[in-house]
């Protein structure tokens, strides 16, 4: 059996990067399209068995996630394109995902793209920010306007100083 492998440490040992791996690894989030499923730190695993059969575990962002199931078609299609003839993908939700499994690059790239991203907890309470970094002009002079931004997991900021409405990508 051919195993994935990831930069996270929120799962089991794993043995190199397979194809399989490669594909999923580089798809896009369809909400956050700057940053892929393992940038991310959705991608959990992904397996494939000694017949071909790919067998993927992503864990949403929180519970009810809508994009979930374009994420799905997504690995399937892109799996499928790919070579192999039957792929499963899983849900796992325990352990719960957290921000803190986003890499380095997301948060740079969150950041490039405009979006305010998530500091980290490093295992301890998850901070309440009173102030959040303007993505565009740097400031901290920010205030939330409002905890819904343009998805669920991102709630909508304004800069004080270039006065640039921002989101910025909810700690959990």
């Amino acid at each position: 059996m051919q195993t994935g492998t990831h930069s996270g440490t929120h799962t089991g040992t794993h043995t190199g990067p397979s194809p399989a791996w490669t594909i999923a690894a580089g798809l896009p989030d369809p909400e956050l399209p700057v940053v892929t499923l393992a940038d991310l730190g959705i991608l959990r695993d992904v397996t494939v068995d000694d017949q071909g059969r790919v067998h993927v575990q992503i864990t949403p962002t929180y519970s009810g996630c809508p994009a979930m199931e374009t994420i799905r078609t997504d690995l399937v299609d892109a799996l499928t394109s790919a070579g192999y003839q039957h792929v499963a993908v899983e849900f796992v939700l325990a352990p719960a995902w957290t921000t803190d499994w986003m890499t380095d690059e997301a948060r740079r790239k969150l950041a490039a793209y405009g979006i305010a991203p998530p500091g980290r907890t490093d295992d301890g309470p998850v901070p309440l920010p009173l102030t959040v970094r303007c993505p565009q002009c740097g400031s901290a002079d920010t205030r939330e306007s409002s905890r819904f931004g343009s998805t669920a997991c991102k709630s909508l900021w304004v800069c004080r100083s270039c006065r640039e409405p921002f989101d910025h990508f909810k700690m959990i």
